[in-house]
């Protein structure tokens, strides 16, 4: 089993700083390294006391520790998992899986989140926005199933539901000319990529097409462990043929930066630009392009470490009130993402960016955004484990020591906030 699953965790390394080997002396980055560990420990933490028991005897990981959400959403688990699974144990993570695995509806369309008592929602608003499923679904479930997979190496559960995963990525509503995730104009087909579910884009739309590019590499490699090489090289062909229709739908060379969609709400994005470059989707000569936007405009887009989703002073064609939530406020969600772009141009300011976000951690708290004084939703978990991820990464890059992953309690106890169900 080990040989298997150190294979799959090279396959899956798509980005040159993936494969380095960590350094064995002194760490150059010092304060990098202190962000790092902070983070960790408190990622570690605030999983550890949000979680709540569902009807079926799972655990569920909300988004916010405490009591402010009433069911278990896929992506921010699937968020959860991209910068901390070693918070979770094997059986959790079996258990989330098939919560999730299992509220895939008959035709593949994956969830939104699941409430508590099991019921799945396949909408955001709890089933009120939009007329059909949400365009992301499909690729965080079989995100979810491959992080389950790389951490526990239960074949049984792989087995149980390879051809769910394969079933629903064929769900995921893709325009078949370009083959790229298409939201209909006209009306509210459905909703984008989660992080901006109330902004109305139409048309082909980066974000959750890059998610299908990030699925497809990841599903072939479930498909690989479940002894299928012919499917998972077609999945892996498929995400390779995306590439080049991601740069021909969405790339804008005049401001250098992918545009969030091509119909309504189609801006620059910050996001999907610093999403790219991570995934790989953008060339070298558009990752440094990217990156010398990030440091020449970064005080427009960046307060206190954490991200607007788009250029400054610039706001969605349709969506939210302006200046709050996803059309100006700034996320740390993203400062992953951000960051390790931003090190292409200016290691420095990069490590600022991170140094700058951890600092109105502490200061203030984990919001979910913030602007100006305000901040929402306290303690949510993905500005905190999406900001680690990056911060590994950027740490592998520099060829520096990992951070110490300490393991789960053998008996986690349900918070006290958030009582068990």
């Amino acid at each position: 089993m080990l040989p298997l699953l150190l294979a799959l965790a090279a396959a899956s390394c798509r980005a040159p700083q993936n494969a380095r080997v960590p350094a064995q002396g002194p760490d150059r980055s010092p304060a990098l390294r202190a962000d790092a560990q902070w983070l960790h420990a408190t990622a570690l933490r605030m999983i550890r006391s949000g979680h709540c028991r569902m009807a079926n005897g799972a655990r569920a990981f909300p988004p916010q520790t405490g009591p402010g959400y009433g069911a278990f959403w896929l992506r921010d688990y699937a968020y959860q998992l991209e910068g901390c699974t070693e918070a979770f144990s094997d059986r959790e993570l079996t258990d989330a899986c098939r919560v999730f695995v299992g509220a895939l509806r008959e035709d593949g369309a994956a969830v939104d989140c699941v409430k508590f008592d099991g019921r799945p929602v396949y909408k955001p608003g709890f089933g009120t926005m939009g007329d059909n499923p949400v365009a992301d679904g499909s690729q965080f479930t079989v995100n979810v199933a491959w992080h389950t997979w790389r951490k526990t190496g239960d074949r049984r559960l792989l087995m149980e539901m390879i051809d769910k995963l394969v079933m629903t990525m064929r769900a995921a509503p893709r325009n078949p000319a370009t083959g790229l995730i298409h939201i209909k104009p006209g009306g509210w087909d459905r909703c984008p990529y989660g992080f901006t579910d109330t902004i109305r884009k139409q048309g082909d739309e980066l974000f959750c097409s890059l998610l299908y590019v990030q699925a497809s590499r990841r599903l072939a490699d479930l498909l690989d462990a479940a002894g299928r090489p012919d499917d998972a090289a077609q999945w892996r062909a498929e995400a390779a043929r995306l590439v080049p229709a991601i740069h021909g739908a969405f790339w804008d060379e005049k401001t250098g930066l992918f545009r969030a969609a091509t119909g309504l709400c189609g801006q620059p994005d910050i996001w999907g630009s610093a999403f790219a470059v991570d995934l790989g989707v953008a060339t070298p000569a558009e990752a440094k392009t990217i990156a010398r936007y990030f440091k020449d405009h970064y005080d427009q887009i960046v307060e206190r470490g954490q991200i607007r989703h788009l250029p400054g002073g610039m706001y969605w064609d349709a969506g939210c009130e302006r200046d709050t939530y996803q059309n100006g406020g700034y996320w740390a969600t993203a400062t992953g993402w951000f960051a390790c772009t931003l090190d292409l141009a200016d290691p420095a300011l990069a490590e600022r960016t991170i140094a700058d976000m951890v600092e109105d951690f502490r200061r203030r708290g984990m919001s979910e955004w913030v602007r100006g004084p305000r901040m929402a939703v306290m303690n949510y978990l993905a500005s905190v484990t999406m900001p680690l991820a990056g911060v590994k990464r950027m740490m592998a890059r520099r060829g520096m020591a990992p951070v110490l992953e300490d393991e789960p309690p053998a008996n986690p106890k349900p918070s006290a906030t958030t009582p068990a169900l």
